[in-house]
């Protein structure tokens, strides 16, 4: 018994050195747990990686997600100048009547397309979505027909739509897959939204009500993005979160209550922020290498890279981040603008991540003829002299033997008959 204190009392410095500074070699699995609902995704915005998923592909009823549709449909539109923020909306009776949550519209009375908007993103109105669902389709049907083909178009295979809001029809069905990529496009094509779905209350009518996403309140760094609930599938919620120029999407479905969705939700968010970081290794609007001009007006042309560098990668990894710049020493002008010379090649643990052309931003046009001459004759000297030696070497032994052969055999025709 004494002998085996010992013993623990001897190892237990290094068992607490391990765990306080564990071996990068150890290869610990990055994983938030299992996540307490049906199906769950995480992913980071702005490349659309997924970092975690749990039952991705488990077809459920959507419930309120598909408002994110309807809302595409709607920021689509007003993109495209079909609509505007100030249209009066007409509220027809079908939009009135519409049960579940509400905005409370009155029938008969016209409502500007911004307030629907924001009744639709912050108390979840299914009202608000049939009014603009026949604002900008004429009808719910033709609506609804417009969320298809966005679907395929996004190619949302496990998804397919019956309603604006979402209420229950058998047949409305998703996946956390779908809903993820679906939000990710979303949040890629139409970030303004983002200021509708972070408010925290929205009044409307006289009647003031909060946002349905608790975690708004919660964690500051959350400003989106939907809740859902029908009674088959349980709660849901997409929330989106910025952190340190990163953005991520969690997507929890079929959770028992609200505070789980949420409690899930955010264990996923944290997750991936303790987990990965986005690093953009360039420096913005600054040149990465310069190469030299022959014959230009300019003597030496900046490159630039033609996109943002952003790498998603995990936090273990950012000191094995490189990367070398492959571009030709010099160029022989003109030169156009936004020619593609050369590139950059990002390493991660020594494998090729990500290129990244570089390109010029201004036209080099061609110099006067005086320096054109001058620089081909720098050209020259440079050459390699031994090359060119012996280049011309042997074309004067060819001439020769072609010279000499000839009279050679003349010669001996006239010893031979002398």
């Amino acid at each position: 018994m004494v002998q085996r204190g010992f013993s623990l009392l001897f190892l237990a410095p290094f068992l607490i050195f391990g765990v306080l500074f564990p071996s990068e070699g150890m290869g610990v699995e990055m994983t938030p747990g299992r996540i307490n609902a049906r199906s769950a995704v995480l992913v980071e915005v702005s490349t659309g990686t997924t970092l975690f998923e749990q039952n991705a592909d488990e077809v459920i009823e959507p419930a309120s997600f598909t408002k994110v549709m309807t809302l595409y449909l709607v920021f689509e539109a007003l993109r495209q100048g079909v609509i505007h923020l100030d249209d009066p909306v007409y509220i027809s009776e079908t939009a009135w009547r519409t049960g579940g949550s509400k905005m409370f519209v009155a029938v008969g009375t016209r409502v500007p397309l911004e307030d629907l908007i924001k009744g639709i993103t912050v108390v979840s109105g299914n009202d608000a979505c049939v009014a603009v669902a026949e604002h900008i389709a004429g009808s719910v049907d033709a609506f609804v027909e417009a969320m298809n083909r966005k679907a395929i178009e996004l190619k949302l295979t496990k998804s397919h739509f019956l309603t604006p809001d979402g209420l229950p029809l058998p047949g409305q069905v998703t996946t956390a897959r779908d809903m993820a990529a679906l939000a990710v496009a979303y949040l890629q094509h139409f970030p303004e939204s983002l200021r509708y779905h972070a408010m925290e209350e929205f009044t409307y009518n006289n009647i003031s009500q909060q946002n349905r996403n608790g975690l708004l309140f919660k964690d500051p760094s959350v400003d989106g993005l939907k809740t859902g609930f029908v009674s088959a599938a349980g709660f849901h919620l997409v929330a989106t979160s910025t952190r340190e120029a990163m953005r991520l999407l969690a997507v929890v479905m079929g959770a028992a209550t609200p505070r789980i969705r949420e409690r899930e939700a955010a264990k996923l968010l944290t997750f991936g922020f303790r987990s990965y970081a986005l690093v953009q290794p360039l420096p913005a609007n600054q040149p990465i290498t310069r190469v030299k001009v022959w014959k230009g007006v300019e003597d030496v042309l900046d490159l630039y890279p033609t996109e943002t560098a952003s790498l998603l990668i995990s936090h273990a990894q950012k000191k094995s981040l490189r990367w070398e710049v492959h571009s030709p020493e010099e160029v022989t002008a003109p030169i156009g603008s936004q020619q593609s010379i050369g590139e950059v090649v990002f390493y991660v643990d020594n494998e090729p991540r990500m290129t990244v052309p570089l390109s010029s931003r201004d036209a080099v046009g061609r110099a006067g003829w005086i320096k054109r001459t001058w620089q081909t004759g720098l050209q020259i000297q440079r050459a390699n002299w031994r090359w060119l030696a012996g280049f011309g070497g042997g074309i004067v032994l060819i001439v020769m033997l072609r010279v000499f052969i000839p009279n050679r055999r003349s010669s001996l025709k006239r010893s031979r008959y002398s």
